[in-house]
């Protein structure tokens, strides 16, 4: 099995994009990352894996692999779209390290693009809670926000939190974001606005909610022996692995615990025959700050109950234990659904070369990135290691 090598990273700012197309963000993203490869022309490229969750709902684009290959400047490459709700850039980075890993391909493209915001509120959420189980919650009204105020209720009421306990996280992406030219919401809030704010869906306030935005996020991955070629660090794609719940809440052994986070996790690092302690940066699917809670507890990063209180401590600033959010994450650099996981790539590819400026951590050698569909009914983990 070969290794993967990712060679170039690029992503459009994060956004309400009303005058642009999807194909024009992803063109956007795709001239950037081979911006930093002139020297590769389009013909090497082996395959395509679009990450789209919601291509038909609200772009009413349903071949997207064939139509975004054109787009971009890829046309005749074998191109196919990946689905798997919130998780797809996630799926789609683990689908191309098994073309290189297996021979099939010596250099592929991710790309993960995402139009949303043209569409009214409720054809959003309409689409949104396809992420769901239709049949048991969907049908009933139950949203996805929804879905997280009441875990994030159920965590108050067993660990004895207030709304309070969870203001780190949003602050915290607030303050990466601010120093982010490609964040959707550059600018800080600390704890009293946070208090203060008008609540979503109780306990969930207006400060804890991510905003689904427009976007496109590419990484163009090399075999070993081609990656060496290019100037430049090596990043390698160290270990990822995909892992799956059932998407009913209701029909979870414990709905605090998510348990293909924490298979995804696992797999991911040994495959990349790491530990927990290696990781030094993380990008993890944070919507609303109980989200990276249960991520980082149900991996095994925090004992059970124990994620505000490190939250609290600095734990997940870029001076922590668990540095987190360093562009902004889900709440501040914006939600970009089937595309945020491409964009947490590239987010840790500049961490792991040095090149993320103010929010920098320092000597990260090891980065984990991790994407969830709907609520952790599908979770894709990449870990990525600087050489």
């Amino acid at each position: 099995m070969r290794s993967s090598y990712i060679v170039s990273a690029a992503a459009t700012a994060v956004g309400e994009h009303y005058a642009r197309s999807l194909s024009d963000l992803a063109s956007e993203a795709v001239r950037s990352a081979f911006a930093a490869l002139p020297e590769v022309s389009p013909e090497r490229v082996g395959a395509l894996f679009v990450a789209n969750a919601m291509g038909e709902t609200l772009a009413s684009q349903g071949q997207l692999g064939a139509y975004l290959a054109h787009a971009v400047g890829l046309r005749g490459v074998p191109a196919l779209r990946v689905e798997a709700a919130g998780a797809s850039g996630g799926v789609a980075l683990h689908q191309a390290a098994q073309a290189i890993a297996t021979g099939q391909c010596d250099l592929v493209v991710v790309l993960g693009a995402e139009k949303a915001t043209d569409r009214l509120e409720g054809a959003l959420e309409t689409a949104l809670a396809l992420h769901t189980d239709a049949e048991a919650e969907a049908i009933h009204g139950l949203t996805l926000t929804s879905q997280w105020a009441m875990l994030m209720r159920r965590y108050m009421h067993e660990y004895n939190y207030g709304l309070e306990a969870f203001a780190p996280f949003p602050v915290n992406a607030h303050a990466n974001a601010a120093k982010n030219p490609q964040a959707l919401y550059r600018f800080a809030i600390n704890a009293d606005k946070y208090r203060k704010a008008g609540m979503v869906a109780s306990p969930l306030n207006m400060l804890d909610c991510s905003s689904v935005a427009d976007g496109a996020a590419c990484v163009i991955l090399a075999a070993e022996s081609l990656a060496r070629e290019f100037p430049g660090p090596l990043v390698r794609l160290a270990g990822t692995a995909i892992a799956t719940d059932t998407p009913s809440l209701g029909a979870r052994r414990n709905p605090l615990d998510l348990e293909a986070a924490r298979a995804s996790a696992h797999v991911a690092l040994g495959r990349a025959h790491l530990g927990l302690s290696s990781v030094q940066v993380f990008e993890l699917s944070d919507p609303h700050g109980i989200a990276a809670v249960l991520a980082l507890e149900s991996i095994g990063y925090y004992e059970r109950g124990e994620a505000p209180r490190h939250a609290a401590d600095g734990a997940i600033a870029p001076t922590g234990r668990t540095p987190l959010a360093t562009a902004g994450g889900y709440k501040a650099r914006g939600d970009i659904v089937g595309a945020s996981g491409v964009y947490q790539v590239v987010e840790l590819v500049r961490q792991l070369r040095g090149e993320a400026g103010p929010t920098q951590v320092a000597d990260a050698r090891v980065g984990l990135a991790q994407t969830l569909g709907g609520i952790g009914a599908t979770a894709a983990t990449a870990v990525i290691v600087a050489e």
